[in-house]
């Protein structure tokens, strides 16, 4: 596409300048020239001339960037169903079903996974890929293919996931070493469950982590306190091991749920040291309503969720992502971003007023992840856009918008949804 659309609205938060006033829900009515591309001009409403195409009061954002998925584990539900929607049924669940983990096994299902988020207006993921001895050589592998399959469509990243004891012995170098292969991020996971202090082993065995990722000029991306437990307080001591180490490289955090059930005067103190350490968190608000305060028989009192607006006030780049999709994890799920963005928006009131809210898609983590060319409606960007029949963010969030608009640098993209794989992943 060469040429002007004209009449759209975008919210304030993803452009670099605002070009006019903003509605009260932050959206602001643009005209935008795209040549060979990219985006040549971001004009106020009107600007283009009369032979443009009219959007009509359409809202335009940025293609989506997926900061935290498992595109490893994505669509093993109907193989390898969590029995009981419990984390401790996924981790049994998953690790039963690795039996099922062939190169070519998980190299189809994230080939699903990545064509969903393609039609949905994604240009850019990061993974979590399963680590441990037993998987790490078919997880990798299949993302080194993935990722060349996939260049110019999504720019795709990826993150080790392990327990953090896997850094007590020589374990942890292969897997820093493996990571390094690849270009890709360090990354593990604590939790702490029941009274008492954490336990003395896992301070040493964090800054035996980040020594391995400054040796190897890795970035970080952890799960942290994926527990509703007030005495999971491994955020917070991440963020002043990070510190005291000097370590320089971005840290992500992922689930921070525990966050929301701490006191006021630990939340204080562990956004502070958030802060201090210049981490940047991602909320995964599907997965954890799913799987967090889940008892038999019992309805959920908590949404499980971690602190976003507190997290954000104080200056923390909060972004919003997928996570799991159709695994034991989480039993739903489409990688649409929108979905993301229409559901956190509702569990965890990110409106009245929407703010820059809509950006935890898409300029946040696009920051975050270091992707310069992502995230931002503006001149001599690429002209990947997502626009959707809808005049108010009111009206974006009622629903699906599977009439979508997908432009990749400025073409209109005529890829639809993939078939369910149900039947294609089926175990045998």
């Amino acid at each position: 596409m060469r040429g002007w659309l004209a009449n759209l609205q975008v919210p304030a938060a993803v452009l670099d300048h605002a070009v006019g006033p903003a509605t009260a829900e932050g959206l602001i009515a643009v005209d935008l020239q795209i040549a060979d591309g990219t985006l040549t001009a971001v004009a106020p409403a009107g600007a283009a001339p009369a032979e443009a195409t009219q959007c009509h009061g359409a809202i335009a954002l940025p293609g989506g960037v997926d900061a935290h998925t498992h595109l490893d584990k994505g669509f093993t539900w109907s193989r390898a169903p969590n029995p009981d929607g419990s984390f401790a049924g996924a981790l049994a669940t998953i690790r039963a079903d690795y039996a099922n983990w062939t190169f070519d096994d998980v190299r189809q299902r994230m080939e699903h996974g990545l064509a969903l988020a393609y039609a949905h207006g994604t240009v850019a993921i990061r993974t979590h890929l399963d680590s441990s001895a037993a998987i790490r050589a078919t997880t990798w592998a299949a993302f080194d293919a993935a990722r060349a399959a996939w260049a110019g469509r999504i720019t795709l990243q990826a993150a080790s996931i392990v327990w953090l004891d896997a850094f007590q012995g020589e374990e942890g170098v292969a897997i820093a070493n493996r990571v390094a292969a690849s270009g890709g991020v360090l990354g593990f996971v604590i939790q702490h469950e029941g009274p008492g202090p954490l336990p003395d082993w896992i301070a040493p065995t964090i800054d035996q982590a980040l020594h391995l990722a400054i040796e190897r000029e890795l970035d970080l991306d952890l799960h942290l306190d994926e527990t509703q437990d007030p005495n999971s307080t491994t955020l917070a001591l991440v963020g002043e091991r990070a510190v005291a180490l000097g370590f320089r490289g971005q840290i992500q955090v992922g689930h921070c749920c525990a966050l929301g059930s701490a006191t006021e005067e630990n939340a204080r103190r562990t956004i502070q040291a958030v802060n201090d350490a210049g981490i940047a968190v991602v909320s995964l608000p599907l997965c954890n309503l799913y799987l967090q305060d889940r008892a038999p028989g019992r309805t959920p009192r908590s949404r499980g969720v971690t602190l976003l607006h507190e997290l954000a006030a104080a200056g923390v780049p909060v972004s919003l992502a997928s996570d799991n999709t159709r695994d034991a994890f989480y039993a739903y799920g489409q990688l649409d971003l929108l979905e993301v963005l229409r559901e956190g928006a509702r569990i965890g009131h990110l409106d009245h007023p929407f703010g820059a809210w809509p950006a935890a898609i898409n300029r946040t983590p696009a920051s975050v992840l270091k992707l310069g060319d992502a995230g931002r409606i503006a001149v001599g960007q690429p002209a990947d856009l997502v626009i959707y029949n809808a005049r108010s963010l009111n009206r974006l969030l009622a629903d699906p918008h599977r009439d979508r608009c997908v432009l990749r640098r400025g073409q209109r993209l005529e890829a639809p949804l993939p078939v369910d794989p149900d039947a294609a992943f089926a175990a045998g």
